[in-house]
């Protein structure tokens, strides 16, 4: 009966932020209090249970992904970003621009949300397509590729940070697994899988290919920019090996473990972005806090979605059904990892969110972590990788790819729907490899 009652849960949110268009957050809590109501947790429990999972996950969460954002936008607005991406095209030449580009989505992914990485690049993708002459898709398709598989695989992003939370994975360790997972990923569902899409040929749209947005004199010099850029993945990766291959007694561990937290390696980086990107290039004080403001005020919503994912997550541990779950993974022939990502990809697959399917699935897996002993690590990349499969029409990110890129919905299907499922695909091979291999 527990899992007669989430399973009507979960179509209740599926049906709620799907057909009845509800905000994925309020369909979260009202979902988690059903739930909660229904699996016989006391009602006087239930507020102060979504209250603790709620505050709970953002108390570990919101500097990360906030920072994680600042980080992103003083980037942006600086013409960091684009001085990456037009440095290293020029390095790789137009032969071999399909690979410059996905490195650039690969190096800017890193610090910027899927959406806000694709808004700024794209203009970029238009010019370089124009002006290498050559189809408009082998530039964007290994683009999206390279951000997407930043965006489900390697934290500070807010879907594989929420889920370590979740697991109580180190996120340093995550940060090293998913980066081995994801360059290969993003090489095949990018520069290979584009060569598959050379006879869709759309128009680019008018006005969208402009030369540059930032002038020569106006952007940070390459070096910095990739420096600032980096500076959070090489502390939380330092850390991690750190605390695999170091002396926990000894001063330096102490150190690296210190400023390869994820809280402090988003706060030095944005620290070092106050200059690289702000003083250095002119900017007061006042616009760089404008910037800043503006970048927690495009993620908010963001947040409260994770938060919304950690309330279920709450209710479904305090009423018992968390450890219900545990006993009968415990019990089951079934591979844990391979199980977080059916859970992810079939959630992905009816509500169209990457986030609400890895929060979700991460809450109806959490208790197997314990249960089993599997690498927390890598149940938040096989959880990633399934919440990224197919991308169906109900995800913002295909009708972001299709209008942009003036795609029919079949010629989307072919291409985004297709790059989507090689990333879930080859993260969950890359996650059993390495599960073998430990």
């Amino acid at each position: 009966m527990p899992l007669v009652i989430l399973a009507i849960g979960i179509l209740a949110l599926f049906f709620l932020i799907v057909r009845v268009k509800l905000n994925s957050f309020l369909a979260l809590l009202l979902v988690a209090g059903c739930v909660g109501f229904a699996e016989g947790l006391p009602i006087n429990q239930i507020i102060p249970t979504i209250e603790k999972g709620l505050g709970g996950t953002l108390g570990g969460l919101a500097i990360v992904v906030s920072f994680g954002a600042m980080l992103g936008k003083l980037m942006a607005e600086s013409g960091g970003a684009q001085r990456i991406a037009t440095t290293l095209i020029n390095v790789f030449g137009k032969k071999n621009v399909k690979w410059a580009v996905c490195l650039t989505g690969f190096i800017v992914g890193i610090a910027l949300f899927y959406e806000i990485g694709f808004i700024l690049l794209i203009p970029l993708v238009f010019t370089i397509a124009v002006s290498a002459e050559i189809p408009l898709l082998e530039v964007g398709i290994p683009m999206a590729a390279a951000l997407s598989v930043t965006h489900g695989f390697l934290p500070p992003h807010p879907g594989p940070t929420a889920i370590s939370i979740i697991y109580n994975a180190d996120i340093g360790t995550t940060l090293i697994y998913g980066a081995l997972i994801a360059v290969p990923t993003a090489i095949v569902a990018g520069p290979v899988f584009c060569s598959t899409a050379r006879k869709i040929r759309p128009n680019i749209p008018e006005g969208m290919h402009n030369p540059k947005i930032f002038k020569e004199n106006e952007m940070p010099g390459f070096g910095v920019s990739v420096f600032t850029a980096m500076v959070p993945v090489v502390l939380m990766a330092a850390s991690a090996i750190a605390k695999m291959t170091m002396n926990p007694e000894s001063s330096v561990y102490h150190v690296l473990t210190f400023l390869g937290s994820p809280d402090m390696a988003l706060t030095l980086a944005v620290a070092i972005a106050f200059y690289t990107f702000g003083i250095a290039q002119g900017k007061t004080i006042p616009e760089i806090m404008k910037v800043v403001e503006s970048a927690v005020l495009s993620i908010a919503m963001i947040l409260l979605i994770v938060g919304g994912g950690g309330a279920l997550k709450q209710i479904l541990i305090d009423s018992g059904v968390g450890r219900y779950i545990g006993e009968i993974a415990a019990a089951s022939n079934l591979s844990p990892l391979l199980m977080a990502w059916s859970v992810a990809a079939v959630i992905r697959t009816a509500c169209g969110s990457a986030t609400v399917a890895a929060l979700t699935a991460g809450g109806i897996a959490a208790p197997v972590v314990a249960a089993t002993g599997v690498s927390p690590e890598l149940m938040v990349l096989a959880t990633g990788a399934g919440s990224l499969i197919f991308s169906p029409p109900n995800d913002p990110g295909f009708w972001l790819f299709k209008e942009f890129f003036g795609l029919t919905f079949k010629e989307t299907i072919r291409t985004w729907c297709a790059l989507e499922t090689i990333i879930a695909v080859m993260g969950l091979a890359g996650v059993l490899v390495i599960d073998a291999l430990l």
